[in-house]
């Protein structure tokens, strides 16, 4: 063997040693980036992102638009990712996205917003969020308890659209039946999309009407937090009524705090977004993963909340 040929080998053999065992590009497309759990979310990924050699995210901003979603998806395929992960704007719209990574041979994480087609995964493809029926269930089950079973509440809703939002929704409804709530009833629900400015103004004009009430229940803290602002803009003394929200954001338990929020469900954004990264690193090294991959609630109330601001 001659000389150069070693040299040639030596020097192969050190840059196969020096290279990382492997390295994975994940392009992740949020929903919406001006929302604060999926800030909270987007930090969990970058978080676990930076733990992980070789891993790179790529992070988009598909601005609460489906269509612009679905290109992300697409420019993600041409640009040849490794993995691909949705936090989806519309659960719809999910199967498309499904088929396309599919038939590009990429596998798909869908984070917190649980997919359409979410019983009928094909495999390289996972869901990792929480059980939106422990959600909405825990969340009205303790406002019930808070309200002795009777009175009346208004309901304001996410995106009709939504997954989350639906079964929240429907979960209310279906807690409010049973024969410890039944006597609560609901004087109106609306949706605000998630957001606490929709929120005050659909609450303001609530107020404006003569109705009574005795509970506010929100999808989210954000539409909670809303509602709060709206009462207290016209003298209302938010601690007269009951008012929930879900998510225990650090807005959420501050508002808590205050003795405005009565009731918050935690739903770990730091964890699944670091589970949601581990997932589709997994996937995208072939190894398999579980279909579902749930993070549990867990309810927030005045009496254990310190334990919650804590972790955040």
């Amino acid at each position: 063997m001659t000389t150069c040929l070693r040299a040639a080998l030596a020097v192969s053999f050190l840059s196969i040693i020096a290279a990382p065992a492997s390295a994975e590009t994940i392009g992740i497309t949020l929903a919406r980036a001006d929302s604060v759990f999926l800030t909270i979310l987007r930090q969990g990924m970058e978080t676990r992102g930076k733990d992980m050699p070789g891993v790179t995210l790529q992070v988009e901003d598909a601005q609460n638009d489906p269509q612009r979603q679905l290109d992300q998806v697409r420019n993600f395929i041409a640009a040849g990712v490794d993995a691909i992960v949705v936090t989806a704007v519309d659960g719809e719209g999910t199967p498309a996205m499904t088929k396309l990574a599919k038939e590009a041979g990429i596998p798909v994480v869908y984070s917190v917003h649980p997919p359409a087609d979410l019983d009928t995964l094909p495999e390289k493809t996972a869901f990792v969020g929480s059980d939106e029926v422990q959600s909405g269930t825990m969340q009205t089950e303790e406002v019930c308890k808070r309200l002795g079973g009777k009175g009346a509440a208004y309901v304001l809703m996410g995106p009709l659209n939504n997954h989350s939002s639906i079964v929240r929704t429907k979960d209310i409804e279906d807690v409010l039946a049973t024969p410890a709530c039944q006597g609560i009833t609901i004087v109106d629900k609306q949706a605000a999309g998630w957001d606490r400015i929709e929120a005050q103004n659909i609450m303001t004009n609530w107020l404006s009407s003569s109705a009574e009430f005795d509970a506010v229940i929100a999808n989210n803290d954000e539409m909670a937090i809303g509602a709060i602002q709206a009462m207290k803009a016209v003298g209302r003394d938010p601690a007269s009524v009951v008012v929930a929200g879900i998510d225990a954001t650090p807005d959420g338990l501050a508002a808590m705090k205050a003795g405005d929020l009565d009731v918050t469900v935690f739903q770990n954004a730091t964890a699944q977004g670091a589970a949601t990264v581990d997932a589709a690193v997994k996937l995208a090294k072939g190894e398999a993963v579980e279909r579902k991959i749930w993070v549990p609630f867990e309810l927030v109330t005045p009496e254990n909340r310190d334990r919650y601001a804590k972790a955040q």
